[in-house]
């Protein structure tokens, strides 16, 4: 499979290496991006954040949404 962002770069030499989190488009390993994902668990009643993040890959486009200005 090809990454989404090369196939519209018109760029034949990579492939997919993961699915964008955010939306679903596939993306090779110079396009995406592994960033950290809070995990919630069990703790009693109710649930917590994991002090051991998960991490979950996005595109460039996503990333760049998701970054504060």
């Amino acid at each position: 499979m090809k990454c989404y962002d090369c196939d519209t770069e018109a760029r034949t030499d990579t492939s997919a290496i993961g699915v964008c989190d955010r939306c679903g488009l596939l993306t090779c390993q110079d396009h995406s991006h592994v960033v950290p994902a809070g995990v919630l668990v069990p703790n009693g009643l109710g649930r917590t954040l994991s002090p051991l993040p998960a991490r979950r890959v996005v595109c460039q486009t996503c990333r760049a949404a998701e970054t504060p200005r």
